[in-house]
């Protein structure tokens, strides 16, 4: 059968066999989305994301595109994204097709682990009518209500969504009685409870399962276990694995084949003999930190935690061991994102590297504590810091386009506040040799628009699980001090 125009009210025979065919069909059946021009700006692939079902875009929606479309923001590339996607699909169909809807392109590849869109494309071709007297003043949500509400009375048999993430225009719907929804196909989880932690712990009977066919070598002084079972199918490369005991193991899985995994001891960071530039492991968490910020053979490592688990310290005397000891870096680059905590104080003067320098105060802090124990009194410190800081360079993350780290370790600080497409543009930057850190806390958020589950550190904790060359871990305790520990659980 032809599909009508959801904007242009059918005859009586044609509506009545849709009638028909839309009772046959259950609850969950094709749907309209009409969409919001905020959920267009916030993800520009958002016309690909509703599966089977139609998505419909009213006239005011493509003119408050039109008005954002110039600027620098993420904002207004992503509409000028958008525009260019209407524009792809729009060439070469006629007036009359356009009015039929366009198909939206099956091959998106954007819908990961959802099935790929075979709805169609509407837009508004007539005014609405019969609009409420709280619709008639003059406003372009009232207008995107009124048309939202005139497809609920053309469509009696269809489901009509308003999705928006105006939360004003979504209480005003809902006291319209139209049905509106936020737009959650972004997130990477439902629920930033459930992110991957890079550690489990051993059940109390793992060995009684796991035990028999158990055998165990070393090479140098590495120690490795190869264990078979059906445990082993939960795991992740690079997992770290622990026992609650005190005499328990605690190993990281190198490798894993079915239902076989080779398991490594870790290295205890927390003796003072494995120490790294004075620095040693407070707890569980920290300690496998340490060995993933030190093994050349992890090249991306995420590391999440409150405030005051260790997460910069760790990763700024790791790398210095690795650039001024072991010499496999050639310097240590620092980054992150600008956003202010408070109001912006303004254009700041100087170099790009004095421009950062405010944003970096966790740099300096953390450098005194690295530089604070050694030997030589104030000169020693001074002349021990200026070493330190002609190898570690502070950069923007403003011009990071277009360039390659080769051999460095380079430390992205704040990252929860980058959106996705920063965070691609930014690991892509790295070269041979080059080691990435990621530090972040997705309950410190300071970006507009983003939240816990949309945030590029998410992102790239949940895409990068399980990919041989890299790790993560969330560091759970805080070992900054008694004051900052009782803020974070109690504030």
């Amino acid at each position: 059968m032809k599909r009508r125009n959801p904007s242009d009210p059918a005859s009586g025979g044609a509506r009545a066999a849709e009638r028909a065919e839309s009772k046959a069909r259950p609850r969950g059946g094709r749907r309209i989305f009409v969409l919001d021009t905020n959920v267009l700006m916030h993800d520009p692939t958002c016309i690909f994301r509703f599966e089977e079902h139609d998505v419909y875009l009213p006239m005011v929606v493509l003119e408050e595109l039109d008005a954002h479309k110039k600027g620098l923001s993420e904002a207004s590339r992503n509409v000028r994204q958008v525009s260019r996607f209407l524009d792809d699909m729009m060439r070469g169909a006629t007036k009359e097709e356009i009015d039929r809807g366009l198909p939206l392109p099956a091959g998106f590849s954007g819908n990961h682990g959802k099935r790929p869109c075979s709805g169609r494309l509407y837009f508004q071709t007539r005014p609405p009518s019969g609009a409420p007297p709280a619709l008639q003043v003059a406003g372009n949500d009232n207008a995107i209500l009124a048309q939202t509400l005139a497809l609920q009375r053309d469509l009696p048999d269809s489901t009509v969504i308003l999705v928006s993430k105006d939360i004003n225009l979504r209480i005003k719907a809902a006291v319209l009685g139209v049905h509106v929804e936020d737009y959650y196909s972004d997130k990477t989880l439902e629920d930033s409870d459930v992110l991957y932690g890079g550690m489990s712990e051993l059940p109390a009977d793992f060995w009684e399962r796991h035990g028999q066919d158990m055998r165990s070598w070393k090479e140098g002084e590495r120690t490795f276990y190869e264990i078979t079972g059906p445990s082993v199918r939960q795991w992740q490369s690079n997992q770290g694995l622990y026992e609650s005991g005190e005499q328990g193991i605690e190993g990281i899985v190198r490798r894993l084949d079915g239902e076989r995994a080779v398991i490594e001891l870790l290295r205890d960071h927390r003796n003072e003999r494995h120490g790294i530039w004075g620095i040693t492991a407070r707890n569980r968490e920290q300690n496998f930190a340490l060995n993933l910020l030190m093994d050349p053979q992890i090249d991306f490592v995420s590391v999440l935690g409150p405030a005051g688990t260790g997460k910069t310290l760790l990763t700024l005397a790791a790398g210095l061991m690795q650039t001024l000891e072991l010499n496999r870096f050639a310097e240590i680059i620092m980054t992150r994102v600008t956003i202010p905590l408070g109001e912006d104080i303004g254009f700041l003067p100087g170099t790009e590297e004095e421009k950062m320098e405010p944003w970096m105060g966790a740099l300096m802090d953390n450098l005194e504590v690295l530089t604070g124990s050694q030997e030589g009194g104030n000169w020693g410190r001074a002349a021990t810091q200026d070493l330190l800081r002609n190898r570690i360079k502070i950069r923007s993350l403003n011009f990071m386009r277009g360039r390659t780290f080769l051999n460095r370790f380079v430390i992205l600080d704040e990252a929860q506040n980058l959106t996705p497409k920063q965070m691609k543009a930014l690991i892509t930057r790295a070269g041979p040799g080059t080691k990435l850190v990621c530090l972040g806390n997705v309950a410190q958020i300071d970006t507009p628009y983003l939240t816990e589950t949309t945030s590029g550190l998410t992102y790239v904790v949940n895409r990068f699980r399980g990919w041989p060359h890299s790790g993560h871990v969330t560091l759970v305790r805080g070992e900054r001090s008694r004051l900052a520990d009782f803020a974070s659980d109690m504030l």
